[in-house]
């Protein structure tokens, strides 16, 4: 797979991550669905929570 399309699959799943947790209480179903199409753009591309913030070049 390209490497700028896993970038922009764990972007998503940065986003989806990121609706879900400010969206908990407003929808509790959606934000469980953002939750999981996150979780499942991060397994279809074995990613885990370290890999992404490398393959983002995230540094603090």
């Amino acid at each position: 797979m390209h490497d700028d399309t896993r970038r922009d699959d764990i972007l998503i799943a940065i986003a989806l991550t990121r609706f879900s947790v400010q969206f908990e209480a407003a929808d509790p179903e959606l934000a469980d669905r953002a939750w999981r199409l996150a979780a499942d753009r991060l397994v279809e591309h074995s990613v885990d929570a370290r890999e992404a913030v490398e393959a983002l070049d995230l540094k603090e």
